[in-house]
């Protein structure tokens, strides 16, 4: 499979599953991410019916789906009542992916409020640990994804944004049903970069490397070739090692930025590729 084969977009709310299956296939696109919740995507709207229909669909069209929880659902939450909700939250996702043979499930590890890290750690490595255990019974892959850095004044933060954060839960959870999503956009924040984790973390666990440019100096999802990442740089740390297999995600603008931006990305990943080329 070629490289633009292999880089999918996030539709996350942009379509209805349905209709983003649709839009993938008519635009060439394989692999892309939904987010459930709300309006036709709730999750009382997957019936059986629905989701025997979605996997029909979505193997009819050649496209590979998955699932995105949402970052404000709080992963490292022990509040009574609000704790429970959040396992049933992870739950849904794994039951809906089942379901309709979604690949994957992207999580993340919750956010924190300045004094209560240990806290909310504890908490949020727990309820990971019994989505994980859910996930195997299962047959769902979950991936963990590395977040942003938020600056020093901000009261919330989130967790596993930097190796030692993300170290935390991926060495207490040894499972093939927990992967890495590798955000680098998030990972140019922190004084590793890009390079220091896939030095550190290695690329075994790596199931998706999600793609958006930034500027270095917070959360910010640029179209490539705006910020300052070196994606060709990017591609052949990760094209040219052999534990890789997996895919990306285009996670920034409109659909049809994330289009053009797709283009751009295998222009690079060509050039980082090619042993005529000069350096970059």
């Amino acid at each position: 499979m070629s490289i633009k084969d292999r880089i999918g977009i996030d539709i996350g709310v942009k379509r209805a599953v349905e209709e983003g299956i649709t839009w993938a296939a008519e635009n060439g696109v394989r692999y892309v991410d939904f987010r459930l919740e709300t309006g036709p995507d709730s999750f009382t709207a997957f019936t059986p019916e629905r989701c025997e229909a979605i996997r029909d669909h979505a193997d009819a069209m050649g496209i590979t789906i998955g699932l995105h929880t949402l970052s404000a659902v709080n992963i490292a939450e022990f509040s009574p009542h609000l704790a429970q909700a959040a396992d049933d939250y992870l739950r849904t996702y794994i039951d809906i992916a089942k379901a309709i043979d979604a690949h994957w499930v992207e999580v993340h590890a919750g956010y924190h409020f300045t004094s209560d890290v240990a806290q909310r750690q504890a908490a949020g490595l727990e309820r990971l640990k019994r989505a994980v255990g859910y996930a195997e019974e299962q047959g769902v892959v979950l991936l963990l994804e590395n977040m942003n850095w938020e600056p020093e004044h901000a009261e919330v933060h989130y967790l596993g944004h930097n190796l030692e954060e993300c170290h935390y839960y991926f060495d207490a959870i040894d499972s093939p049903h927990l992967r890495w999503a590798f955000t680098v956009n998030h990972a140019i924040l922190v004084p590793e970069g890009i390079d220091g984790f896939i030095d550190d973390m290695g690329l075994g666990r790596c199931e998706e490397v999600r793609l958006a440019d930034n500027h270095g100096q917070y959360e910010d999802h640029l179209y490539p070739g705006e910020g300052i990442i070196d994606f060709r740089h990017l591609f052949r740390r990760i094209e040219r090692n052999p534990d890789f297999s997996g895919h990306y995600m285009c996670a920034f603008g409109s659909l049809e930025s994330m289009l053009a931006g797709r283009d751009y990305l295998d222009g690079e990943a060509a050039a980082a590729l090619d042993h005529t080329a000069t350096g970059h």
